[in-house]
């Protein structure tokens, strides 16, 4: 048997055997944009999923159909998990959905939106509801100050 040949094989076996994406012991909050975006997941996932078994060589490609069977087991439990939770209409705190804004010491004024898990984004402007940024501005309003990133932060919008 070639070296060739056993290295495949082997790079194989451990594509087909892929870990499992960590859940969350958190729970799984979403919000309706959220609740979408995971519908939408668990459709390609499906997808993924179906078009790995139409191949008919599952033996040829393992990894497709070890990705596709990890991502259909990873968004079917989070899809069964979600708690939906609607932002609220009017906040005068900062909530689960809702966009904050504050002002740094050094001057910057940044804005997030406080999503679940699977939602959040920081670059796009959504954190976690379980990041600790998220975590010190809950139940906080405007005018309030709160400790991030060891610094002090203070809510000038809530919305």
């Amino acid at each position: 048997m070639s070296v060739a040949f056993t290295k495949e094989q082997e790079n194989e076996a451990t594509a087909a055997d892929l870990p499992d994406r960590p859940i969350s012991p958190h729970p799984n909050l979403v919000t309706p944009e959220g609740l979408r975006l995971l519908d939408a997941a668990l459709a390609e996932a499906r997808a993924a999923y179906a078009a790995a078994q139409a191949t008919g060589d599952i033996q040829q490609d393992r990894t497709a159909m070890a990705r596709a069977t990890r991502d259909l087991r990873y968004y079917s439990a989070r899809r069964a998990s979600a708690e939906l939770i609607a932002p609220a209409a009017d906040p005068d705190t900062v909530t689960f959905g809702g966009a904050v804004t504050f002002d740094r010491e050094d001057g910057r004024r940044q804005t997030f939106r406080i999503v679940g898990e699977d939602e959040a984004d920081p670059a796009k402007g959504s954190v976690s509801y379980v990041s600790p940024l998220a975590r010190a501005l809950m139940g906080k309003t405007i005018g309030d100050a709160a400790t991030v990133a060891g610094g002090e932060v203070e809510i000038v919008a809530i919305g």
